[in-house]
């Protein structure tokens, strides 16, 4: 077990390190990169192992949402970071003159605490990590205590490829965790609830350190399904995802509103496909991943008998495996209690509206706390596209789910009780440096604009020049 003391003196450490300059180099964070995608390659086995034990992950399931996508993350760093990393220069402007040249260096925070989830072990600790590194940072990474498996592995990789005084991984539980917080970083990466959202941005203030959110979202995401989509490809689409990872995933739909004149058919094609993609019985399934913990599967039993009245698939789960079978509750009104917060869980409540309503919904759906994702299934896609750059949302699709988390090249981040701050990619390099602007002077025919006097007959013109040049 960690203790405060032992964090600090780890802290120091590794900021002792960063101040001898080595994470400055280009080529050595590359080779650092390098050096974890060949751990991951080398543990994919053990990763996949642990990964079942904690989750109930299949080998594909494992790969496709854990270990081949940090791979991804570290290859698309290591290809772009010398151009990203590389110092912008602009133009100072005739004010300046005759300092023509300004840079903007993009230069790392330095000590950095990561503190991941259960839910995606490693692609949420990792995959920020890969970030930290190509910003130049040390880290230290807060593992969930819930994925006790997986820690084990991030403990084993970490510790075989670096120095602790560079890369950590501290394992514990909530006191652990707020033993980090009350040590001083330069940079706080956390994944996982609102509510605890609040603390970790409470506590870094107390060191005006710089932090970023990743959070599910207080109200859940929506999906919309209007009377025009295609409903076989929604209903497919939609079942893949509250199965992944039986519904334990931030961006995962956490209510469906089906356009009433469509909705009954809908359903019914959303139960050909849980039956479809897992089975009859979910529970008994191998392929099936379960619950983390006793704790979530009652929490999940439990909102499920509220609406004991309204399920019309699923209901019913096995406490021993802390498997629940994938839910549907129909119907339920936008008011009701099981929309108002995040799941968590393979529960899918469907809320109906009338498709020529549909601006009232996305006007009740505005009026809440805004969400990580947003999924609309129409074939307007030019509506899709108007909703989609005016509502207030993390990320989403138009008539897909999930797989914009997947796109080189953009960013992934909520807001508000979603989040702040974004990262993959560039936008993680970003994320985790902070650039730094520098005018390059010049010494030699420099204009006395600045300079006083501003009065008398020939200064009169310091003005007119300055008026001009800032236009």
């Amino acid at each position: 077990m960690w203790t405060k003391q032992q964090i600090e003196k780890l802290v120091a450490a590794q900021r002792t390190f960063f101040r001898g300059g080595r994470t400055y180099s280009i080529e050595w964070r590359i080779l650092q990169l390098k050096r974890l995608r060949k751990a991951i390659a080398e543990h994919e086995e053990v990763m996949e192992d642990a990964l079942y034990k904690d989750l109930g992950r299949s080998k594909a399931e494992a790969y496709f949402c854990d270990i081949g996508s940090v791979i991804a993350e570290i290859n698309e760093t290591i290809h772009g970071l010398k151009k990203w990393a590389k110092p912008e220069t602009h133009y100072s402007g005739l004010v300046n003159f005759p300092s023509m040249v300004t840079r903007v260096y993009k230069l790392p925070y330095g000590t950095t605490l990561i503190i991941s989830p259960f839910n995606f072990p490693f692609m949420l600790s990792l995959g920020v990590l890969t970030a930290a590194i190509a910003g130049g940072n040390t880290a230290v990474i807060k593992t969930s205590s819930k994925s006790f498996y997986s820690t084990e592995v991030l403990k084993k990789i970490i510790g075989e490829t670096f120095p602790k005084k560079y890369i950590a991984v501290v394992d514990g539980g909530h006191d652990v965790a707020d033993d980090c917080l009350n040590t001083r970083f330069d940079k706080i990466f956390y994944t996982g609830s609102p509510r605890v959202g609040v603390h970790v941005m409470e506590q870094a203030a107390k060191n005006l350190t710089p932090v970023a959110l990743e959070l599910g979202g207080e109200n859940g995401n929506w999906c919309i399904v209007r009377k025009d989509a295609n409903l076989r490809d929604a209903a497919r689409k939609i079942a893949f995802f509250k199965l992944l990872n039986s519904g334990q995933v931030c961006i995962n739909i956490n209510q469906v509103a089906v356009a009433k004149e469509v909705a009954d058919r809908f359903i019914q094609l959303l139960k050909e496909e849980f039956v479809r993609q897992i089975g009859k019985d979910a529970v008994h399934n191998p392929e099936y991943p379960k619950l983390i913990s006793n704790s979530a599967y009652c929490n999940c039993a439990k909102e499920v008998e509220k609406y004991r009245d309204r399920v019309v698939f699923g209901g019913q789960g096995d406490e021993e495996t802390c498997k629940y079978a994938p839910t549907i509750i129909y119907p339920v009104k936008p008011t009701e209690d099981i929309v108002m917060h995040e799941l968590f869980a393979p529960i899918l409540p469907v809320v109906t509206f009338e498709d020529a309503k549909v601006k009232q919904l996305l006007s009740l759906i505005g009026k809440r706390e805004s969400g990580l994702s947003l999924y609309l299934f129409t074939r307007d896609v030019k509506w899709a596209k108007h909703v989609m750059s005016r509502q207030q949302y993390g990320g989403g699709c138009i008539n897909e789910v999930c797989v914009h988390l997947m796109v080189k090249g953009v960013p992934f981040g909520g807001l508000g009780h979603s989040g702040m701050g974004a990262y993959h990619g560039e936008w993680g390099f970003r994320e985790f440096t902070h650039p730094s602007t520098v005018l390059i002077g010049n010494s030699v025919g420099n204009l006395p604009l600045r300079e006083h006097p501003y009065t008398g007959k020939w200064n009169e013109y310091k003005l007119k020049l300055v008026k001009i040049f800032e236009r």
